[in-house]
């Protein structure tokens, strides 16, 4: 099995883009069961903004973005 250097970000950075995956499919399975429309919005606008910080990290692991070279 490969070791994985601590110090390199890029190993961090994979490892929350998928917990951030999975927390935004989490949110959007309980959107379907939850019958508050206000907690509904709330569910669904958490999903948009944790799936903003994938796509954050995931273009920084790119350097996709001026920022990120």
């Amino acid at each position: 099995m490969a070791e994985t250097n601590e110090a390199d970000p890029h190993h961090h950075t994979r490892k929350m883009e998928e917990r951030f995956h999975e927390t935004v499919a989490h949110l959007r399975r309980d959107v379907s069961v939850i019958e508050d429309p206000r907690a509904r919005a709330l569910f669904e606008t958490a999903a948009e903004v944790i799936t903003g910080l994938e796509k954050a990290f995931r273009d920084y692991d790119a350097k996709t973005e001026r920022a990120w070279r």
